[in-house]
């Protein structure tokens, strides 16, 4: 009977200290305080602007919308990608995609500049998964194409790199439901990125812990990768010629990171989460304010790196930030669930 209680005093003891590191890996002991370098103005009426990305050239920005509170209650609506013109303070949204002939539930988009302007996005419908591309014009997007295929079971992000050739990230590596809770609990290290040549999709890169966003540099040279259960960033050499991947660097940010946007010197902006159990209770329940960062990495040389915190809210004003998208003397935030964006002056750099 004594090795009885010594067993099930041990199996205790394991499953205490394992949900102890869960908590702490998740980042459920941290002391949040709001703070910001900048002044912030919110646009409400948008909601779950999960992704933006901004043209450097035209200072438009590119927001991608979608209810998600509305489609796990059963009354899904349709999504939708919004303009929003940076360079003045009185701009309104304004919608971009009208009247599409299928499902439209987009999450993580990328701009492909120079030349034809294609916007690429990441599209839940209801009979899969695909991305969609669509020719930029000023005020309207035109769908020219939607792309899927089996390997591309659970995307998040998009990175374009010619006018039909993207990488993409599956956030899970398991495709059921109870495979991918066991996956995001116990932190295992099984989604991966997707290389699409404009004729086949390839795996290119894995052993990621939630593959989340993705993007590439001003160069086409280096591919960024968030780890949301990593914590952090992996970058890695792009070869131009065949969109083969090499490991570079991981960055440890110590939070949740969630999309990427590269800036014009190069730097790259990243959102996150700051308590990632709370962000699973936000995401069951909107009166749960999740805190959530903002952080701006200089990449040096030597594989070096400097971490500037720009913003950081409790998420009593903005929960769940998942993008920063930064423009000449400000930056937007976006969020996965809030009905809000915000539009922030100078701060951080």
């Amino acid at each position: 009977m004594r090795a009885v209680f010594t067993i099930t005093g041990i199996v205790l003891v394991l499953f205490a200290a394992l949900l102890l590191k869960t908590f702490h890996d998740a980042g459920e002991f941290k002391r949040i305080v709001s703070r910001c370098e900048c002044v912030c103005v919110e646009h409400k009426g948008l909601p779950g602007a999960e992704d933006i990305t901004v043209d450097p050239e035209t200072r438009l920005a590119y927001i991608s919308v979608d209810d998600r509170r509305a489609t796990m209650e059963g009354k899904a609506v349709q999504g939708a990608i919004y303009g929003f013109d940076t360079r003045s303070a009185a701009s309104v949204p304004f919608r971009l995609t009208e009247n599409l002939p299928f499902d439209f539930h987009p999450h993580g988009i990328g701009l492909l500049r120079g030349g034809e302007k294609r916007l690429f996005v990441v599209n839940h419908r209801g009979e899969g998964h695909f991305v969609e591309i669509f020719a930029v014009h000023r005020d309207r997007l035109v769908h020219l194409e939607s792309i899927s295929d089996p390997l591309m079971h659970s995307p998040n992000d998009v990175a374009a790199v010619g006018p039909r050739a993207f990488y993409v990230t599956n956030d899970h590596g398991n495709t059921s439901a109870a495979g991918k809770i066991v996956e995001e609990y116990l932190q295992l290290k099984r989604s991966h990125v997707l290389y699409y040549d404009g004729t086949a999709f390839r795996r290119v890169a894995g052993r990621l812990g939630f593959a989340n966003g993705v993007a590439v540099s001003g160069d086409g040279g280096e591919l960024y990768v968030a780890s949301t259960v990593g914590r952090g960033l992996r970058v890695y050499r792009r070869d131009s010629e065949n969109g083969a991947l090499s490991a570079r660097l991981s960055i440890d940010t110590d939070f949740g990171t969630d999309n990427i946007e590269v800036d014009a010197d190069g730097s790259l902006w990243v959102a996150g989460h700051l308590r990632m159990l709370t962000f699973l209770r936000h995401a069951a329940d909107s009166s749960v304010p999740s805190p959530s960062k903002v952080v701006r990495i200089e990449l040096e040389e030597g594989g070096k790196y400097a971490i500037h915190e720009v913003f950081q809210d409790d998420g009593e004003r903005l929960s769940a930030s998942s993008v920063a998208a930064p423009f000449p003397g400000g930056f937007l935030v976006g969020a996965v669930f809030d009905e809000r964006f915000l539009v922030c002056g100078e701060g951080g750099r």
